[in-house]
């Protein structure tokens, strides 16, 4: 929408369209970008692997926006036994799977994983390659329209899932004025939503493949983080962002995701930040 609205300099900044998580992390590893969208879990992992990652900006955090949807004749969790479950090979996928099948009553084992990125949910779900997916939006919406039920959602963790916007350290140093225009360029979006909601789901639609009516639906599923919040999560003596992390890496260690405890010095990074609602 940012860029639609052309608040992005198309020579200074290049927005490159991932068709899932993975990939992101994937050129974010390979030097072929430079920032990314992930969610916080992702970054964890991704500098336990050594990529020196910073978050300058929080988008969101999930309230029932990423989901569990399953076809009709799956009642219940219980009825997970057995079933072909996709998922993406994210944390965030794992983490979504692990805490439904500990409140299933079930072990990984009772369960057939299945890998499926985001872009295929659709096809896996129509082509009867899976029985339930760990989804989000806008693929929970479009799984709807094709019949599969919402059994479960992020309303049940809370805080479990975050996303961010990541940005190589090596960048950060180099370049300190493109991540301050994409910071400001998403901030000056953010407004229009709010001033504009039905406009600007109509410029977010086609990208979301889904109506505008829809995306609106589909952005009750997430607290968008502003200006505010914003500083709340990644400046001052203790940010919020440090304790979420501390938490979420706990679960990933417990869960084997992460080999230790996460090292969070100079995750959070506000210098990008304006300080004001007022200022850009």
């Amino acid at each position: 929408m940012a860029r639609a609205l052309g608040y992005y300099d198309h020579v200074r900044l290049r927005l490159v369209e991932a068709p899932s998580n993975t990939d992101s992390l994937m050129a974010l590893a390979t030097g072929d970008v430079e920032a990314a969208c992930l969610t916080l879990d992702e970054c964890l992992i991704a500098r336990e692997g050594g990529l020196d990652l910073r978050i300058i900006m929080v988008f969101d955090d999930s309230a029932g926006a990423d989901v569990i949807m399953a076809r009709p004749e799956i009642k219940s969790l219980a009825d997970l036994r057995g079933k072909r479950i996709g998922v993406e090979n994210t944390a965030n996928g794992a983490l979504m799977l692990a805490k439904t099948l500990g409140m299933a009553g079930l072990a990984p084992a009772d369960v057939i994983k299945v890998p499926v990125s985001g872009d295929i949910q659709i096809t896996s779900y129509r082509t009867h390659k899976v029985d339930a997916l760990v989804s989000f939006e806008p693929y929970a919406t479009r799984l709807a329209a094709l019949g599969a039920m919402r059994l479960l959602d992020s309303t049940r963790f809370p805080g479990l899932i975050v996303d961010v916007l990541a940005v190589r350290a090596s960048t950060i140093e180099g370049f300190q004025s493109q991540p301050r225009e994409l910071v400001r360029g998403y901030f000056r979006a953010l407004d229009h939503l709010t001033r504009a909601p039905h406009n600007a789901a109509a410029l977010m639609a086609p990208r979301m493949g889904i109506s505008a009516d829809e995306v609106l639906h589909a952005l009750q599923g997430v607290r968008m983080m502003d200006r505010a919040a914003n500083l709340t999560w990644l400046a001052g003596p203790e940010p919020r962002l440090m304790s979420v992390a501390k938490s979420i890496g706990s679960i990933m260690h417990q869960a084997g995701l992460l080999h230790s405890a996460p090292n969070l010095g100079s995750l959070a990074d506000p210098r990008f930040l304006p300080q004001s609602e007022g200022t850009a």
